[in-house]
């Protein structure tokens, strides 16, 4: 689950990490009142409200919303109300959110932060090793994700292991600093950060937290300029006050579909295949092996226990009818959730939509015989698959042919 940049700070805040001052405006005369609360005087932030990167870079669909991004920049009082005006209710485009962009409804209104530099920080949980990893680099204005500079130059982000039990030492902290080329006097604040960080990563069951930049001012503090988190759906239940947070409106409505049976689905930025797995290790492994074969995972729809025949179906149509779909991958380890359930969801969905792409299943586990006799009986045109490796290997050898 994803929340938006003002909710992230609130929550931030709450554990010790500075913030600017801010308010939230649905309306430019909300917008106007905000500023005028935060400062007499200025100059301010108005920021769109997507959960996106790369809004400051991005541009409005609309020619009424000017040719500014979505982050900008307002010193006169007076133009607070036409500014807002531009951004509400107009669409803004990111390198995050494709083409289509995503409708701004609601502005975070924010005091400037005059700051001497930047950089990023973030938590994330590092899968391969199961650890929590603090991710340091420097800012770069209007550069690539993080992911892509530590792809391109993997000295260019530091990275530190997380004790879960002690923390980040303050030898860490202090190479962190060096690392940035900052000086002993920001050690503290640092520090402070990442406690805060590392305390609200915990205690809210995130997946990710993101403060990208982080601002540094000459007396030692640093703020938390932007802010990003991310949560474990898998813990929701502990966290009814998180669950009030989430913005209906920017889910896409393939992930608002799955979500209503029970399952989870991921669109990615690029590839063509679409996967039904159910587990995010299988998920995992399963795109690490599509790579291999030159291909990419477009979505993924992951599917739980504890539903009925037509509750498959449904959520095996939501990859079905995905026009960026050009291979459909079903691997499933039946335990809970059984084999023959899923093969019966497979032929009722492909049976209404009909399979027009290459579409390979692999089943182990509880009633897989019976699973695979259910597709064999069906006529449809699907191949199966025996091991894992053997249906990506399948699916790319269809996929190819079909071109």
């Amino acid at each position: 689950m994803n929340i938006h940049e003002y909710q992230a700070k609130k929550i931030l805040a709450q554990y010790g990490i500075l913030i600017p001052e801010g308010k939230i405006a649905y309306t430019p005369l909300e917008a106007k009142n905000a500023a005028a609360e935060i400062s007499a005087r200025g100059p301010w932030m108005l920021k769109a409200q997507i959960q996106s990167g790369a809004r400051e870079k991005g541009h409005f669909l609309e020619k009424r919303a000017g040719k500014d991004g979505g982050i900008r920049l307002i010193y006169r009082k007076r133009d607070i109300l036409n500014q807002a005006s531009q951004m509400l209710g107009a669409t803004l485009v990111t390198t995050q959110t494709g083409p289509k962009g995503r409708v701004v409804s609601r502005i975070y209104v924010e005091a400037y932060k005059n700051v001497w530099t930047k950089f990023y920080i973030g938590l994330v949980i590092k899968r391969i090793s199961a650890t929590l990893t603090l991710l340091i680099a420097p800012f770069v204005s209007g550069s690539q994700n993080i992911v892509e500079r530590a792809e391109q130059n993997p000295d260019a982000v530091l990275k530190i292991p997380v004790d879960l039990k002690k923390g980040v030492h303050k030898s860490q902290i202090r190479s962190a600093c060096a690392f940035l080329g900052l000086s002993e006097n920001y050690v503290t604040g640092l520090k402070k950060l990442v406690t805060g960080m590392l305390k609200a990563f915990v205690q809210t069951d995130a997946s990710m937290i993101e403060i990208n930049p982080a601002g540094v001012n000459r007396r030692g503090q640093i703020f938390a300029l932007d802010a990003k988190m991310s949560f474990d759906d898998n813990a929701a239940f502990r966290h009814p006050e998180l669950l009030k947070l989430q913005d209906d409106y920017e889910e896409e409505d393939r992930a608002l579909k799955a979500k209503k049976f029970g399952f989870k689905y991921n669109d990615f930025d690029n590839g063509n295949v679409g996967c039904i797995v159910n587990g995010d290790g299988i998920t995992l492994a399963a795109m690490d092996m599509l790579k291999s074969n030159g291909v990419d995972m477009v979505c993924a729809l992951n599917v739980k226990g504890g539903v009925d025949k037509d509750k498959i179906a449904a959520g095996i149509k939501i990859i079905m009818t995905n026009p960026r779909v050009e291979g459909i991958l079903i691997n499933i380890l039946g335990g809970f959730l059984r084999c023959n359930l899923i093969a019966e969801g497979i032929v009722a969905a492909a049976s209404e939509v009909g399979v027009n792409v290459p579409l390979v299943v692999r089943f182990e586990g509880t009633n897989k015989d019976e699973a695979m006799e259910i597709l064999q009986n069906s006529k449809l045109p699907i191949i199966i698959a025996k091991t894992m490796e053997e249906s990506v290997d399948m699916l790319t050898s269809a996929m190819k042919e079909a071109m």
